[in-house]
């Protein structure tokens, strides 16, 4: 009987190829079955980030799915996928998965977990978070001592995004993208538009940090915003 293969998710971090971990770069030298997202028409970002660490002979699966606003990714394109890196498995091989940040921070790997590891052994390799690498090229603290930060999803409605946001001392809004007029309104409608910041492809080439009060009225997917605590704003504002 064959042993079957272990699936993998692999974080490889929010842009920079050397920020990879090193169980991330063993796991993509070993697996003989590589796998990443890949959004309708666009390169995969997640094997773009890897690409430094694959090695030559790799089965190479493209994880195309269509990317509808507004709506989730259709449920078949993953039962599809989910069968043919199950044939992988079943045949021994090991699957390594590639999922930008990490995999359990809105990462598109868990919609194949939930498919796939109640039948197969599996290993998640935590990944740097995008909401670790804004922090750090905006120079931000995000919070300290027993302050709560709160995690926001860009696509909320406004209603919700107020309610949320008004009730945090920080928080970090992520999949920010076409929302970004929406978000920008309710922050500065809330009177936080002074501690708020914009980052977009954090630790890319293009990366670009600013005030949200002078960000684009455009914004990719990867883009995030800070809301820091007024607590930290003071405590790191340069003094004269």
């Amino acid at each position: 009987m064959t042993t079957p293969g272990t699936l993998y998710g692999v974080g490889v971090g929010p842009g920079d190829p050397d920020l990879l971990t090193l169980k991330a770069v063993k796991v993509i030298a070993q697996a003989p079955v590589i796998a990443y997202p890949a959004a309708a028409g666009t390169e995969s970002l997640a094997r773009a980030i890897a690409a430094p660490h694959i090695p030559a002979g790799k089965t190479e699966i493209a994880i195309v799915t269509p990317m509808v606003p507004g709506r989730f990714p259709a449920n078949d394109v993953y039962d599809d996928y989910a069968r043919d890196i199950a044939g992988h498995l079943a045949s021994g091989r090991d699957v390594a998965i590639l999922c930008e940040g990490d995999p359990f921070l809105y990462g598109s790997f868990m919609y194949l977990f939930l498919r796939l590891a109640e039948d197969y052994p599996t290993q998640v390799v935590p990944g740097v978070s995008s909401l670790a690498a804004c922090a750090a090229v905006a120079g931000a603290p995000l919070v300290s001592r027993n302050q709560v930060l709160t995690v926001i999803p860009g696509p909320l409605d406004e209603a919700d995004l107020e309610a949320r946001l008004e009730k945090s001392e920080a928080a970090a809004i992520m999949k920010v993208g076409r929302h970004l007029p929406k978000i920008r309104g309710v922050i500065e409608k809330l009177g936080r538009l002074d501690r708020a910041q914009y980052v977009e492809r954090a630790t890319m080439a293009d990366q670009k940090v600013m005030p949200l009060v002078d960000a684009p009225d455009t914004a990719p997917y990867f883009s995030m915003i800070l809301v820091r605590s007024p607590e930290d704003v003071e405590t790191t504002e340069p003094q004269t």
